[in-house]
């Protein structure tokens, strides 16, 4: 009997029998809520039965390769733990609890039930769902100078996407979306203001989003801490490079201590909050280690974030991790997330548990400071701009998602694997067009021709020598990769992990 049939039939049996605990979590009134914070051992109870529902979906879909389906399981899993861990650090703070309780809770539930209804009517419409998020970053400025890293100039401050602009994305995202999460990104987050309004102030606008923010955590001072609490739809993501060495060596002396700083203020008023890692040739050995992930989970993180740099030039790719370092990243964060139960993410070796490529609008797209819309963080050609959008009457980022661009993208990742059946699928764990399939991607710019959003961009676009070597890394990875997609994912009666542990 094959594995998802034998969870099915037996592992999964009891979720039936727990209904009726199963129904009183879903209830989700306030004292409900609160009473399951209060209560650890029946919260943990009730997330069990509701992770196990997951799996039983999960398991059941048929459209993709079984192992595909278990490490999502796997991730799921993860995630729950991190969500039992942000309730037990609510319970011991009264200002978060009370926040998500009454505020943040009652408002993203209250979106969540608007959303399959808007995303229908979106997709009779316009003939696709509509991105779940987006990623914007307001501003370039920031206040250290990281080697390599755009915003490290004076010029940077007065990059900024204008109070008005943020508020018509939002209310978009939320309104003909249904969207009720959003990323921020810079750039140094907490630096915005405009108008007299800070990035503080759109977290208390938009109580039914939950807000991801990408920070260099600096700036998270105890009164920071104390108001991110206060709001409660707020989780910092904070950038390191390692341990203390590494991340003093690109951003700075004495940034590594302030950063554990913020991780006691966030901790005190029970803000969750997590790490974010660029993995480099220089640090790929630590990036995903079990000594550096222990270190910064056992100081409080809930999650980790791992980004494999994003070569833009001929310049970085002796930064890019070779292909064999990032097949020891992907059987580290295999690893890490089954074994360890770390919730730990990489945008390219977790392409699994995202089906795949998520740019062009399929999940979200991205909007940077300048107002340019591109698809994908990584993606520097942008399709359209906030500010002429918003200028013009009715103008919405349907514009860009409806751009030949996008479409290209999206038509990609559906030929890929999307709409292929579960035995003829592109392999996942190279999921990404622009860097692990550059080739296509390449006659995706000279077909749809979108605008470099800067000069680095438009440089690589003429550079035959850079060309190259992308294509070159592509075909070393592919012989790496492609033997693994076939035999553990593609072949299910070879999978060596016969026995799953809900």
């Amino acid at each position: 009997m094959k594995i998802r049939e034998k969870l099915s039939l037996a592992n999964l049996k009891e979720i039936t029998s727990h209904k009726k605990l199963l129904d009183f979590a879903l209830k989700s009134s306030p004292k409900t809520l609160e009473f399951l914070i209060k209560k650890p051992t029946l919260r943990r109870t009730t997330s069990k039965i509701l992770f196990k529902k997951i799996a039983k979906q999960l398991l059941l879909d048929m459209r993709y390769p079984e192992k595909v389906q278990i490490e999502k399981i796997y991730m799921s899993r993860a995630i729950s733990e991190s969500l039992n861990k942000l309730l037990d650090n609510a319970n011991k703070s009264p200002v978060y609890r009370e926040a998500i309780i009454k505020r943040v809770i009652p408002a993203l539930l209250d979106q969540m039930k608007r959303w399959p209804k808007i995303t229908e009517t979106y997709k009779k419409e316009h003939g696709f769902f509509p991105p779940g998020f987006l990623t914007i970053s307001p501003t370039r400025f920031c206040n250290l100078k990281c080697i390599g890293c755009y915003a490290n100039s004076s010029s940077a401050f007065a990059e900024k996407i204008n109070w008005k602009i943020l508020n018509s994305i939002m209310k978009e995202k939320t309104e003909k979306w249904g969207s009720w999460f959003t990323v921020i990104s810079g750039g140094e987050p907490f630096l915005y203001k405009d108008q007299g309004k800070t990035i503080l102030d759109l977290f208390e606008k938009y109580p039914n989003n939950f807000f991801l923010v990408y920070t260099n955590g600096t700036l998270i001072t105890d009164k920071v801490a104390k108001k991110l609490a206060e709001l409660g739809n707020v989780t910092p993501a904070i950038s390191v490079e390692g341990f203390e060495k590494e991340t003093d060596e690109r951003r700075g002396k004495g940034v590594h201590k302030r950063i554990l700083k913020a991780f006691e203020n966030l901790n005190k008023y029970g803000v969750p909050f997590g790490i974010s890692v660029t993995a480099t040739t220089k640090n790929a050995d630590i990036a995903a280690s079990d000594k550096m992930m222990d270190y910064y989970f056992n100081l409080g993180a809930l999650y980790a974030w791992l980004f494999q740099l994003m070569p833009i030039g001929r310049g970085a790719m002796e930064l890019l991790v070779t292909p064999k370092q990032r097949l020891k990243l992907f059987r580290q964060e295999q690893h890490l997330i089954k074994d360890k139960k770390y919730f730990v993410a990489d945008f390219w070796n977790c392409g699994m548990v995202s089906n795949g490529c998520i740019a062009g609008g399929k999940g979200y797209l991205y909007i940077e400071w300048n107002g340019n819309v591109t698809p994908c963080v990584f993606n520097p050609y942008a399709v359209a701009n906030v500010n002429k959008i918003y200028n013009k009457k009715n103008g919405s980022l349907d514009e860009a998602l409806e751009s030949k661009f996008f479409c290209t993208i999206r038509n990609w990742q559906k030929d890929y694997a999307l709409e292929k059946k579960p035995e003829k699928m592109g392999n996942w764990i190279l999921p990404c067009p622009i860097r692990d399939h550059y080739a296509d991607y390449r006659k995706f710019l000279e077909e749809c021709k979108p605008e470099p959003i800067d000069d680095e961009a438009a440089t690589a676009f003429t550079d035959n020598q850079y060309k190259k070597e992308l294509k070159d890394y592509d075909k070393k990875l592919s012989k790496i990769f492609n033997p693994i997609w076939e035999k553990e994912y593609l072949k299910p009666e070879k999978f060596r992990d016969k026995k799953i542990n809900l």
